[in-house]
């Protein structure tokens, strides 16, 4: 009965809108050929009046009327008729109303002259309006349509387009999660606007997030990304091809943040007691000049800083100019009490355009995230010596660990990687050893060593003895890699803690302590 009653209501769906349809394409057909209905009128009007009335001035509207139907070419095929057949009306003139008949001629031909060039600038905006309406489209299917809060920060953003005659430009941000629960804020912007901008800025932007999962140092991935932008001015001569960046990575455990920036506005860091400040950045070029070396500075931040990155469209804003609009941003984003989607709207807020009219000529992107640090408990690590012995120990103490997190279903498979990780480092790596696993929003397990000899996945034959380990932790974890730093390398490894039971529960309190613990 409820299947039928459906059914019936889809066909009556139908059927009423098959008649407003039709009811509408009737209007549609009726709007399409009034040009020539009055047409028709008005000359049927001229040749069957007195020549000396002015009833022939009726033609001078049909051009108009053209105009606001139809296309360039039919308005100059109207206009030209209306023309045609005034002229045609001149030999039912006396001979002593000529003037009076070039005056009523001229009159015909200039509406049809304003006609043309009123289709013609409706053809343009029309074209205007599609071709903003597609970079539109491409630059929002480039942009991230949903940036989440991560365990190591709460992010909101606001983005807003520039106006109408400037065009789409090529502003982005990013809010990217990296290994050992670290996350990357990325904010940038591309000289120009319309859709070679929006296309440059998602060829950027899809670097960005490749480089970033390669792990590499925020002055490092500045520099490949200058590389890429030297690349991308080199194939394209006919224009300048020029972009800024700002690349933030903020270790939710040691609270430590990198900052390196390539020609971009320096972020604003506002303390949870409300003090603010745009810290003094090493000054590095915009990306695309090449030849000169990028330099990051490193901050220790409490729990609680809220992090403001931007683009230069939001300084912009302000007729006293980019300290002015500093120091208002500031003056805002001081009230930390405040949930972040009511400071971005502030911030927006407290920079309009002093004695402006029209918007901003160019686009704003403003990315606020409030750092978070992770619970020590949550956080377990030793140092080991590169001994045979030092698998086996270190078996033991993530079992112990994940005992104390009450992980004991994710043992087995945790056991198996982080002995293959420790054995490498032992067989291949340099002394000391040190393990760290991280209880977040999945379990991660990272070993380092002092070499720098980067591990390959290898598929082993069926008599190879070796060549298995890191086949084996990849089938084991969602994810790994390796990462570097100034002391040798990384090899971390993520697995998801989905299925596992009591894997929402809080750690212990009695948990092993963070200190290196040697064997």
């Amino acid at each position: 009965m409820r299947r039928t009653m459906t059914g019936r209501g889809g066909l009556e769906m139908a059927a009423a809108s098959r008649v407003s349809g039709s009811a509408w394409d009737g209007r549609v057909n009726l709007l399409w050929i009034s040009p020539f209905v009055a047409l028709a009128g008005c000359v049927v009007v001229v040749f069957g009046s007195n020549p000396h009335s002015h009833y022939g001035l009726l033609l001078a509207v049909v051009p108009l009327l053209s105009a606001a139907v139809h296309n360039v070419g039919t308005t100059t095929l109207v206009g030209g008729a209306c023309v045609a057949f005034f002229a045609l009306a001149h030999y039912r003139v006396p001979a002593g109303d000529t003037a009076v008949w070039l005056i009523k001629l001229g009159i015909v031909a200039a509406a049809a002259v304003i006609g043309v060039l009123i289709s013609r600038a409706r053809v343009s905006e029309r074209q205007l309006t599609e071709s903003r309406a597609v970079a539109l489209t491409l630059q929002r299917g480039l942009l991230p349509h949903d940036v989440k809060a991560t365990n190591a920060v709460e992010v909101h953003h606001r983005y807003l387009p520039a106006d109408s005659e400037a065009g789409v430009g090529g502003d982005w941000f990013d809010v990217i999660q990296l290994s050992g629960a670290r996350v990357a804020l990325v904010v940038g912007d591309v000289a120009g606007h319309g859709v070679h901008a929006a296309a440059t800025m998602g060829r950027l932007r899809t670097a960005v997030h490749t480089l970033a999962d390669l792990d590499l140092a925020p002055d490092e991935l500045l520099a490949r990304l200058d590389d890429l932008v030297i690349r991308l001015a080199d194939d394209e001569t006919d224009r300048i091809v020029a972009a800024s960046c700002l690349y933030v990575v903020y270790d939710p455990v040691s609270r430590r943040c990198t900052i390196a920036r390539a020609g971009h506005p320096a972020p604003a860091i506002v303390r949870p007691d409300g003090r603010a400040d745009f810290p003094r950045l090493p000054d590095n070029p915009p990306l695309g000049l090449g030849g000169t070396g990028f330099e990051c500075a490193e901050l220790t931040l409490p729990e609680g800083t809220l992090l403001a990155l931007y683009t230069d469209g939001l300084l912009a804003l302000r007729a006293g100019g980019p300290e002015a609009a500093q120091e208002a941003m500031a003056r805002v984003l001081e009230r930390t009490g405040l949930p972040l989607a009511s400071l971005c709207d502030g911030v927006l807020a407290a920079l309009p355009p002093s004695g402006a009219e029209d918007r901003s000529r160019d686009d704003i992107a403003l990315l606020l995230a409030r750092t978070r640090v992770v619970d020590p408990r949550w956080v377990a690590s030793w140092e080991l010596p590169a001994t045979a012995e030092a698998p086996s120990r270190a078996r033991t103490l993530t079992a112990r660990q994940l005992d104390t997190w009450h992980l004991s279903e994710a043992l087995f498979p945790t056991e198996l990687v982080v002995s293959e990780l420790v054995t490498n480092a032992v067989r291949y790596g340099g002394g000391p050893v040190r393990l760290r696993l991280i209880y977040d929003h999945a379990l991660i397990c990272e070993v380092s060593d002092t070499g720098s000899t980067s591990p390959h996945l290898r598929h082993a034959r069926l008599m190879d003895e070796g060549g298995r380990g890191l086949y084996l932790v990849g089938c084991l974890t969602d994810r790994w890699g390796t990462r570097y730093g100034s002391g040798g390398k990384t090899i971390w490894a993520e697995r998801s803690l989905a299925g596992v039971t009591g894997a929402a529960r809080e750690p212990s309190s009695n948990g092993i302590s963070r200190d290196a613990v040697r064997s």
